[in-house]
């Protein structure tokens, strides 16, 4: 298939060379040039703007940064399905899949605009984080009409060990809410427990192999332990996309009526940790804000 990508990041970059593995097409953007063109090296194509994707692709996949950046990328001026100044036709584009975190309010009201050009949109945001997506094993949770979810499968599948439908357009990106609440808070937890070891004087780094086995077991754990006892781990994303992710699963839960009091305290410990100058820190800097060091 001929793919249109936007946003080749720390996500983005390894999941294009998935598809291009995969024998498809991909036509790559990012507003920062470099990063679509370092793509080139694995054969991918490079536009100027998203609106050169229209007229090349059938499907365009996303991976940005938050709502505003899906508006502009799709709808904007130069965006996929937005007017450009040398060209304000319809081009080929048949789906948009959208693998960023942004609010399902705001992804049903961009299915509808798109809807109106006959594109199916499509949220499927991710959950396997940078090694998941170097790996192919990323768990995809999709939002939106079962024939256009069924379409882009086997295209999905090139990154993803496993394409869960879960109804229609929005319900990917609360699924998704569901697992940041679930991952915010086990992250938050283990660097408690991590804090409690090392004030005990037992060794923490520990703590995965004397749990191995038992329910406290898990990936985050054996993930996060090292991470935040050793030095020299490669970052795996930014505490600020935590801090997005959990003020959009509190508003989830305002307009639902959902009681979530331990999403509410970890909220807050995010806003501490950017106020501590810690935003822009690996999600291992949890560890930073729960346990600073005196």
């Amino acid at each position: 298939m001929e793919i249109g990508f936007c946003g080749p990041g720390l996500m983005g970059a390894p999941m294009i060379g998935h598809l291009l593995s995969a024998g498809h097409t991909v036509w790559v953007w990012n507003r920062t040039r470099a990063k679509a063109e370092a793509m080139r090296t694995q054969g991918a194509h490079v536009v100027a703007t998203p609106h050169e994707l229209a007229s090349r692709v059938e499907a365009v996949f996303l991976c940005v940064s938050d709502a505003y950046a899906v508006e502009e990328v799709v709808f904007g001026l130069g965006g996929v399905l937005g007017e450009d100044t040398s060209d304000a036709g319809a081009g080929r584009v048949r789906y948009i899949v959208d693998h960023s975190s942004i609010p399902p309010a705001a992804t049903r009201t961009y299915a509808a605009r798109a809807a109106q050009l006959d594109v199916a949109w499509i949220d499927a945001p991710v959950s396997g984080g940078v090694p998941g997506a170097q790996a192919g094993t990323l768990a995809v949770m999709a939002g939106g009409a079962p024939e256009a979810v069924a379409a882009m499968e086997p295209v999905i599948k090139a990154y993803a060990a496993r394409v869960t439908h879960m109804g229609e357009v929005g319900a990917g990106q609360t699924t998704k809410l569901c697992n940041q609440a679930i991952v915010c808070a086990t992250v938050a937890a283990i660097a408690e427990a991590v804090g409690l070891a090392q004030r005990s004087g037992i060794d923490a780094a520990r703590l995965p192999e004397a749990l191995a086995g038992g329910w406290a077991d898990s990936v985050l754990l054996r993930t996060f332990v090292p991470r935040m006892t050793e030095a020299g781990h490669a970052p795996l994303g930014s505490l600020k996309t935590f801090q997005k992710d959990i003020d959009t699963v509190a508003e989830a839960a305002r307009e639902a009526g959902a009681v979530m009091p331990v999403t509410a305290i970890v909220q807050q410990v995010l806003r501490l940790g950017a106020a501590m100058g810690f935003a822009g820190a690996d999600l291992s800097a949890f560890i930073e804000v729960m346990q600073p060091k005196s």
